[in-house]
């Protein structure tokens, strides 16, 4: 299986052309190649796909092997690899991609003949909370907001993000009973001032990733229905920063960042694989 590795501010993905490869499986890949000792090492896999309603369509997988609706960080390196790559014309500066979320438009930042920012409009966000909620865990009491960009994010405000231990905490968080049975991702958030936000992110069936992009759309419409923020948000995570900015005409969250390729190279996927 040929494969190029790529990063959203170090949410980190396999990528596979299935305009030429096909993938068996994608699940049990994923869980295969995400492995940072045994396979690849990533966050997951993304398939680019072709499709009959937009310029490419993505699957994306988490290290676990299930399936994601949406990627934020992923949906960027999916642009900059159908543009970089010539599935699209290069006098093109926006193409849309065909997500489980629904069709996202991208508007792309060029450089020298590759795509090197771009922004997403990652569509309306849904309240799937009150603004601030109650619920124990461990048996301390945490409040979140709950907010859907495609995924479903639990985000909770706290003094300091540094000290915390996700690899604890994390499960107790996505496991939780109220948010069964589809989990959720959970948004851990230091409000700085009113133009930026610090983030740490446990994501469902991943753990602990260095940036989430859903996450940061979620994380920022927290902070601005809460009344923390403007519309415009910084985002920093561990990998870098993300921009937010919400429209309030159309009432969509738009997301600014880099994408990156790491390595192109090919790997034998095991017959147990497919047949186990």
């Amino acid at each position: 299986m040929d494969f190029t590795k790529m990063q959203g501010i170090g949410n980190d993905y396999v990528y596979v052309d299935c305009f030429k490869e096909q993938v068996k499986e994608p699940g049990a890949v994923a869980r295969f190649i995400s492995d940072r000792r045994f396979g690849i090492g990533s966050d997951g896999l993304i398939l680019i796909c072709p499709s009959r309603i937009a310029d490419c369509r993505m699957e994306m997988y988490n290290t676990d092997g299930s399936q994601g609706k949406m990627c934020g960080n992923g949906i960027r390196c999916v642009g900059k690899y159908v543009y970089d790559h010539g599935l699209v014309p290069s006098e093109r500066r926006s193409l849309t991609v065909e997500t489980l979320a629904g069709v996202k438009e991208l508007r792309l930042e060029v450089e020298e003949g590759k795509a090197v920012r771009l922004t997403v409009d990652m569509g309306k966000p849904s309240l799937t909370s009150e603004i601030s909620e109650s619920v124990t865990i461990e048996g301390k009491e945490w409040n979140f907001t709950g907010i859907d960009v495609g995924n479903p994010h639990a985000v909770y405000f706290v003094e300091d993000t540094d000290s915390l231990d996700l690899e604890k905490m994390g499960p107790h968080f996505e496991y939780h009973e109220r948010f069964m049975p589809d989990r959720v991702n959970s948004e851990f958030i230091r409000v700085i001032d009113r133009n930026h936000i610090q983030m740490r992110v446990w994501e469902r069936g991943s753990g602990e990733t260095w940036a989430c992009g859903t996450g940061a759309a979620a994380s920022a419409m927290a902070s601005i229905l809460s009344g923390y923020t403007e519309d415009e948000v910084t985002v920093s995570l561990r990998g870098g920063d993300l921009k937010i900015r919400l429209d309030r005409e159309s009432g969509h969250l738009f997301m600014t960042g880099p994408a990156a390729e790491v390595f192109h190279g090919s790997i034998d996927i095991p017959d147990k694989i497919y047949y186990d």
